[in-house]
């Protein structure tokens, strides 16, 4: 699921300096950015978040596209996330956990797996950010309960990080039917409460930092890709930002142009030694995995992110899907999800040295490195019905095929330092009476061996 987090710093990036009637915006490059085309005959919400947006730009002048991404999102009012259910066949897009529960239940297996390498902490809490209806988690602590021996008296519970209102509500029927409730006051960092049918207490929060602190395990899969994002150029001039400026011949339709002067964003964000002529750089994204990279390295536990991306090479991905098609990201703006691939590069250097970097690794990698053939030939031998053989066959290709997902999605993860530290040796003559048990791999990233 895609959902966004305010961040104080990305607010003050978005600032751009006043610009005088004779400063001339340029339109950015059709090569790169296309217009939008006029709304027609959208609904209402649509052309209301337009009228919003174009009330901000006349006032104000262009906004950068990580402000048009937030308002166009996460608007409290006419939002995309806040009053939409865009997630299954008939909504904008459809998930993984939504394809197979295969999917969650490998994943729920990595988190038992670095609960055990990180030394059997007694408490585990599981962090989800931005969980959609609830399937990843249900698949998760379904294999919790299956697992329940080997969790042993450790204390596990579930807190999700959503900004939704509307998803919210789904996500808790489905972990927990009716028993949960709102907090009795807004100003509480929890704003739900409520328990599994196992009594595993789950905890609705609005923001990372609202999260209780301990050993915990965050999920994110399909997160980071919604967060706001600046696109810049390279000019003749050095670096300037792509902003969001509403068309002089059709005040109905927005139009992508270049900042005529730097902003304080185009003089931050692109680093020095950048190759690429056109960057995009989500700055809220690099402050979460700051916040990921200080809980671990303080707290313990890891970090698991699932996502369409690359390692810093792609330049213009920014695009808008509706009805599982492609959408013209300026278009109807508040009537379709709105998406750029993740730069796992940018995140790997604001995470810094604190934390253990793994991957990017392609999604066929990381679900046959933990076990997707094993698993998929345990359930097609305990499965009789043609029509069920035939879903899971279908789910697996969507899973793995690289022309879908298979390569289109990649897994990055943030370990302590402490996982992947190589055992103390013995010095002098000194004999040990007992050996330090083997270091376990981490799973999905190196191959697990089933016996």
């Amino acid at each position: 699921m895609r959902t966004v987090l305010g961040v104080k710093a990305q607010q003050l990036l978005s600032r751009v300096p006043p610009v005088g009637p004779s400063v001339q915006w340029r339109a950015a490059p059709s090569r790169l950015l296309c217009s939008s085309t006029p709304e027609g005959g959208s609904g209402p919400r649509p052309r209301s978040m337009l009228r919003h947006l174009t009330s901000k730009i006349k006032a104000t002048g262009p906004i950068p596209v990580a402000e048009y991404m937030r308002e166009v999102l996460t608007n409290p009012v006419t939002g995309y996330y806040v009053r939409n259910n865009m997630l299954g066949p008939d909504g904008d897009f459809i998930t993984s956990p939504e394809i197979s529960q295969i999917f969650g239940e490998l994943v729920g297996v990595w988190i038992i797996s670095e609960w055990m390498g990180a030394g059997r902490p007694k408490q585990l809490q599981l962090v989800e950010l931005g969980p959609g209806k609830g399937s990843l988690a249900a698949d998760v602590l379904r294999v919790f309960s299956q697992l329940r021996p080997a969790l042993g008296k450790a204390s596990v519970s579930l807190h999700l990080v959503e900004v939704s209102p509307a998803l919210s509500l789904l996500q808790a029927q489905s972990l927990t039917g009716s028993q949960s409730q709102p907090a009795d006051s807004e100003d509480e960092p929890v704003y739900r409460r409520g328990e599994t049918a196992a009594g595993l207490p789950v905890s609705w929060y609005r923001c990372l930092e609202d999260v209780p602190k301990g050993f915990s395990i965050f999920v994110a899969h399909e997160f980071f890709d919604a967060l706001p994002i600046h696109k810049f150029q390279r000019t003749e001039s050095g670096w300037r930002e792509v902003m969001v400026d509403i068309d002089p011949e059709m005040p109905d339709k927005l139009r992508f142009v270049v900042a005529p002067s730097p902003t304080l964003a185009s003089s931050t964000l692109v680093q020095a030694d950048e190759r690429r002529d056109h960057v995009e750089v989500c700055a809220e994204g690099g402050v979460i995995i700051q916040q990921l990279a200080r809980r671990i390295s303080e707290d313990g536990g890891a970090a698991l992110i699932a996502d369409y991306g690359h390692d810093g090479t792609k330049t213009d991905t920014f695009r808008g899907f509706r009805g599982h098609q492609l959408h013209d990201v300026l278009s109807s703006p508040g009537s379709a999800d709105l998406t750029a691939d993740v730069d796992f590069s940018y995140l790997r250097r604001t995470a810094g040295g604190g934390v253990a970097c793994l991957g990017p690794v392609t999604q066929r990698m990381f679900l046959r490195n933990m076990g997707i053939d094993t698993r998929m030939q345990v359930l097609l031998r305990s499965c009789s019905d043609p029509s069920t053989r035939k879903q899971l066959i279908s789910s697996y290709d969507v899973l793995m095929n690289p022309a879908k997902m298979g390569e289109r999605f990649h897994f990055f993860s943030l370990l302590h330092l402490s996982r992947l530290a190589k055992p103390k040796r013995s010095e002098g003559l000194k004999l040990e009476t007992k050996r330090s048990p083997a270091q376990l791999p981490v799973g999905g990233f190196t191959e697990l061996r089933f016996s």
